[in-house]
């Protein structure tokens, strides 16, 4: 349980083994409090409930090699397996896993591979992959964000796409709250300094990391991916349901997710 905030440097190690066991300890948790909304089986890229299967930001799926990053329960997984796809599912946390066989046996519907993994040095062959997906999944908690654009370039196939959301940049500025406290600027766009909460002893619990939206764009194409597109979801009418920091409120005043769809070239 954290006792305390910091905005402090975090490598790469702390930030893995921090969010690591935060996830490991928070997993059914969270499911308890989310899986309503995320579903068993779902590919739901955000809070303001763009889901794949009306979105198609993937394109086609069916007959296709995909690798889930940054799984969790692996919803996004099992739907991609249930559409046809050849789905893989990692994350770097074990609670997390586990959950993702529960889910397997209430649903009905297995994920053929769950491999526990850190995004920043991916366990695959070089060109294993037509698809890459994170909803949420793993970019936002590591401290080298650059190096996992290109181990992705490194396990996608020519022409192959990479779909993942994150946190609106912007919603950097403020506060982590739902309500009128969190309309109000507190924390420097342009200040890239980690959020860290620490237990007790001071060891960081659980670790976020900051990237403005030219350093998303900077870090795709650096890798050697071609950015197709920038989804900012507007917040949908009739939609009342807080999860975190987002909220109607805050919703109809500024975007709080940023989905970036990229490709690996073709070989010339």
């Amino acid at each position: 349980m954290a006792s305390g905030v910091e905005h402090r440097p975090a490598g790469p190690r702390e930030s893995a083994q921090a969010n690591r066991s935060w996830w490991d300890a928070e997993s059914t948790a969270y499911y308890e409090e989310h899986g309503a909304f995320l579903g068993d089986s779902d590919l739901l890229w955000c809070p303001e409930g763009v889901r794949e299967s009306a979105a198609g930001l993937l394109g086609p799926v069916a007959g296709r090699d995909v690798l889930e990053m940054g799984c969790g329960a692996a919803q996004g997984a099992r739907w991609l397996t249930s559409a046809g796809a050849r789905a893989t599912a990692f994350d770097v946390s074990m609670g997390q896993l586990r959950q993702s066989r529960v889910l397997d046996a209430r649903s009905g519907t297995a994920v053929p591979r769950l491999v526990q993994a850190d995004a920043q040095l991916l366990p695959f062959r070089d060109a294993s992959f037509d698809l890459v997906a994170s909803a949420f999944g793993g970019i936002p908690f590591v401290a080298d964000s650059a190096g996992v654009m290109r181990e992705v370039a490194r396990v996608l196939r020519p022409g192959g796409r990479f779909v993942f959301s994150v946190t609106h940049p912007m919603r950097w500025m403020f506060a982590d709250d739902p309500g009128p406290d969190g309309l109000v600027v507190r924390q420097p766009y342009f200040d890239r300094t980690p959020y860290v909460e620490v237990d007790a002893t001071g060891t960081a619990s659980y670790v976020e990391h900051h990237r403005t939206m030219g350093d998303r764009i900077r870090e795709l194409v650096g890798a050697g991916l071609l950015l197709r597109d920038v989804v900012e979801p507007e917040w949908p009418e009739g939609h009342a349901r807080e999860w975190g920091q987002w909220s109607p409120l805050r919703g109809r005043l500024m975007p709080g997710t940023a989905i970036f769809v990229a490709e690996r070239p073709q070989r010339p």
